[in-house]
């Protein structure tokens, strides 16, 4: 069985992207990349705020509204709040990463792409020789 998605999760997933960088954010632990929010600690402790496009938002929100919902506070602004608890690794690391995409500097986003990813079924990464 997965383990279930948590910040300890989210953190790790971010971290490994190029420049994103951890600090309190409202309260709680926050992630950006060169300064501008990709996602926070929702003071509930089990609720991700995660910043999204619009369109990408609603079709979320509407595919799976016990795993992504909104507030009054968030219906202006690019985010939505993501029920840890309710999705998986693959599907959070894949909205972790279009978060990035949405802030990243384009540099960043171009030498991301050159780089081929790590391959995910060994945790360790060995040196190459």
């Amino acid at each position: 069985m997965a383990r279930p998605v948590t910040y300890d999760t989210v953190r790790e997933i971010a971290l490994a992207l190029p420049g994103v960088e951890e600090g309190p954010c409202y309260g709680t632990p926050g992630l950006r990349v060169r300064g501008k929010l990709i996602a926070r600690l929702w003071e509930d402790g089990e609720t991700l705020v995660l910043k999204v496009g619009f369109d990408a938002r609603e079709m979320l929100m509407a595919a799976n509204p016990e795993s992504f919902f909104l507030t009054d506070h968030y219906v202006g602004h690019p985010y939505m709040l993501v029920r840890l608890p309710k999705v998986g690794r693959e599907q959070i690391e894949h909205l972790i990463e279009e978060a990035w995409r949405l802030n990243a500097p384009k540099r960043l986003v171009a030498e991301r792409e050159a780089t081929p990813p790590a391959p995910r079924s060994s945790p360790a990464r060995r040196p190459a020789r």
